[in-house]
C-alpha cells in the first residue's frame, strides 16, 4: 500500500509539472506568432490533452468495444464544460476576444448537430459517419492553422525578445514532453487511486463515476488550473472548447472507423434511451450556456460558472439514480 500511495503522489507531481511545461510552451508559441491564447488553446493544447481519450477509445475499438467511445465523448464534453470550464470561469471571470471565439464554437455546434442527428435518427455510428467526423476534424485544424498564419503574417512584429531567447524548438519540446508527462501522470494517479479506493471499501460504481470519469479529463483540468495560475484564462477556455470538438470528431471518428458501433441502450428513462433524453441534451445545454452569453457580452461571468457547476452536480447525481 505504501508503494501505491507513493505512485499516487508521483502521478500528482507529474501532472502539475507536465501542466506547467505544457502551458509555458503553448503560450510561448502563441505570443511568438501573435496567436490569441484562445486559438492556440483550441488547437495545439486541446489536441495534446485529448490524446489519452483518443488512445483509449482506439484501443477499445480494436478490441470490439467501440461503444465506449460514445459515452467517453459525451461524458468528457459535459465534464470539460460544466466542471473544468466552470471552475475556470468561477475563479477567474474574464473578457474574451469574440473573433477568436467564433470559429471553435461554430465548429463544435456543427459537429454536435451531425453527432446528435446520427444518434437520434440512425442509432448507429457507421464507418461512413466516422470518416465524415474525421473530415470535419481535418478541416477545423486546417482553417485554424490558416487563420493563425494569416494573423501572424499581417503582424510585422512577430517576435518578442524574451520568447526569441527561449527558442521555438524548446517551446515545441516543452509542449510535447509536457503532454506526455500529463498523460503518464494521469495514468499513475487514476490506476493507483482506484487501488486505494478499493482498499478503503469504496463501491465500484463510485470509483467509476469519480476516479475513472474525472481521470480521463485530468489533462484538461491540470491545464485549466495551470493557465489560471499563470494568468492565461483564455488558453484554458480555448482548450476546453477545442477538447470538446476533438472528443466529438476525433475520438468518435477514429473509434467508428475502426469499429462501427450502435448507441448504447443499457439505461432508460420512461422506456427511452437515457442518452437521448439526458446525456445529449445536457451536453448541448452546458455548451450553449458557456458560449452563447459569452459571444453576446464578450465576457465570461462568475454566474455562468456557478450555474454550470450546479448542472454538473445534478447530472452527476442523476447518474446514480437511473
Amino acid at each position: 500500500m505504501f508503494l501505491t500511495v507513493l505512485w499516487f503522489v508521483v502521478g500528482l507531481i507529474l501532472l502539475i509539472k507536465g501542466g506547467d511545461w505544457f502551458v509555458d510552451g503553448a503560450t510561448g508559441i502563441a505570443k511568438r506568432f501573435r496567436i490569441p491564447d484562445i486559438l492556440i488553446g483550441a488547437t495545439v493544447v486541446s489536441i495534446g490533452t485529448t490524446l489519452p481519450e483518443v488512445m483509449v477509445s482506439a484501443t477499445d475499438a480494436l478490441a470490439g468495444h467501440g461503444q465506449i467511445a460514445y459515452g467517453n465523448a459525451i461524458g468528457s464534453i459535459i465534464c470539460n464544460t460544466a466542471l473544468i470550464a466552470a471552475i475556470t470561469v468561477t475563479l477567474r471571470p474574464s473578457k474574451i476576444e469574440r473573433k477568436s471565439f467564433v470559429l471553435p464554437v461554430c465548429v463544435f455546434f456543427f459537429a454536435a448537430a451531425i453527432y446528435s442527428a446520427v444518434a437520434y435518427f440512425f442509432g448507429e455510428f457507421s464507418r461512413i459517419v466516422g470518416i465524415i467526423l474525421l473530415a470535419i476534424c481535418a478541416a477545423y485544424i486546417g482553417i485554424s492553422v490558416y487563420t493563425a498564419l494569416k494573423n501572424a503574417h499581417h503582424d510585422e512584429t512577430t517576435l518578442d525578445e524574451p520568447h526569441e531567447k527561449k527558442g521555438l524548438a524548446l517551446e515545441i519540446v516543452m509542449i510535447v514532453i509536457g503532454a506526455a508527462i500529463i498523460a503518464f501522470g494521469a495514468d499513475l494517479l487514476v490506476d493507483n487511486g482506484i487501488i486505494i479506493a478499493e482498499a478503503l471499501g469504496v463501491p465500484e460504481s463510485v470509483i467509476g463515476m469519480t476516479f475513472i470519469a474525472i481521470g480521463t479529463s485530468l489533462p484538461e483540468l491540470v491545464t485549466a488550473i495551470t493557465s489560471i495560475v499563470k494568468g492565461h484564462g483564455a488558453l484554458s477556455l480555448g482548450n476546453v472548447i477545442g477538447a470538446n470538438i476533438f472528443n466529438l470528431v476525433l475520438v468518435s471518428g477514429v473509434s467508428s472507423v475502426v469499429s462501427p458501433f450502435p448507441i448504447p441502450s443499457e439505461k432508460t428513462v420512461f422506456g427511452i434511451n437515457s442518452s437521448l433524453v439526458i446525456d445529449i441534451p445536457v451536453m448541448l445545454t452546458v455548451m450553449a450556456l458557456l458560449t452563447v452569453p459569452t459571444l453576446i457580452s464578450k465576457k465570461l461571468t462568475r454566474t455562468q460558472g456557478i450555474l454550470l457547476l450546479v448542472i454538473y452536480a445534478a447530472f452527476f447525481t442523476v447518474q446514480f439514480v437511473i
